[in-house]
């Protein structure tokens, strides 16, 4: 059967969250996920109330196998199409697979992270390169930390980190900060190394140090990047969902998007959200879906009524 009440693309905390609240309300749903998530090469998660220090794979497969235990359809491959059928609602067609419909689209693809271009920054990523200092923060404090300037934001970014480390230091180009900008680093004893970064030191798969232009290693075990957060929306856009001035897509309350029929939750609408978050924003969007779905039911039965049909 490949007619379904809701299609969910992305099944992260997200789109798992949402699928676990549709499935319990009775409704049929497909969740398709690419299988690349976004927290993939991290090996904790932390913050999750009850889930602390739960590897993000292993929240995954519990995820899957709850939605699965209620009748949900959860399958590993990527939406290739999805267009607007009108009253009849949303067609899909799934890579190397089936084309289905449904009366309701969830979209919880995510983002990705872009980062400086600097040599063996990536390689570290999620190891001892990490970008969210609620996330990790904990886990390495009063270490040797630097933190990678990646546009005028990494000024309070470096002082958010701060809280965890008494030994930070902020990689800034040259002619980048202004006197004010100094006297706030200085004031909380945070450094200040100016100039290119050549790359990143790494001994016995450690991050031991940065180097830069002028021939310096600077001794660093862990890095701090604030990514250029970008969103997998293009489902979203291609459908016609408004975007704000920063190409985001603009959600309600619930996670709507200006496409009737079609929501978002988590990270392809809120580069914030955490993982909980991501999940309360997905199960915001089910109970408003299926409240519209009802909706839906009511004026189909009452047609049916009318014209003397039965079910």
């Amino acid at each position: 059967m490949n007619q379904y009440d809701v299609l969910i693309v992305g099944g992260g905390a997200a789109g798992l969250s949402a699928a676990l609240v549709l499935t319990r309300a009775r409704r049929r749903v497909l969740v398709v996920d690419a299988g690349s998530p976004r927290n993939a090469p991290a090996a904790h998660m932390q913050g999750y109330l009850s889930r602390d220090g739960m590897a993000p794979a292993d929240l995954l497969t519990t995820g899957r196998a709850e939605v699965e235990g209620y009748g949900g359809t959860v399958t590993t491959g990527a939406v290739r199409d999805l267009v607007n059928a009108g009253r009849s609602g949303f067609q899909a067609l799934l890579q190397d697979g089936p084309r289905v419909t449904a009366r309701r689209v969830l979209v919880a693809t995510g983002l990705h992270d872009e980062l400086p271009d600097i040599p063996g920054l990536r390689d570290r990523w999620a190891k001892d390169v990490l970008h969210c200092p609620y996330c990790h923060g904990w886990e390495v404090q009063a270490q040797q930390v630097g933190v990678v300037w990646n546009g005028p934001e990494t000024l309070r970014y470096a002082q958010i980190v701060r809280q965890w480390t008494h030994d930070l230091v902020l990689f800034v180009p040259a002619n980048t900060l202004t006197n004010a900008d100094r006297s706030q680093l200085v004031a909380r004893a945070i450094g200040v190394v100016e100039g290119d970064l050549e790359g990143i030191v790494v001994d016995h798969d450690q991050l031991t140090g940065v180097a830069v232009g002028d021939g310096r290693t600077i001794p660093r075990q862990v890095l701090f990047v604030p990514p250029t957060f970008v969103p997998n929306s293009g489902l979203l856009t291609d459908l016609g969902a408004e975007t704000d001035q920063n190409g985001w897509v603009t959600v309600g309350a619930y996670g709507a998007t200006t496409v009737p029929g079609v929501w978002a939750a988590g990270n392809v609408a809120n580069p914030r959200a955490q993982v909980i978050t991501a999940a309360g924003e997905g199960s915001a969007a089910a109970i408003a879906i299926n409240a519209e779905l009802v909706d839906e039911d009511v004026r189909t039965a009452v047609h049916d009524f009318n014209h003397g049909f039965t079910s």
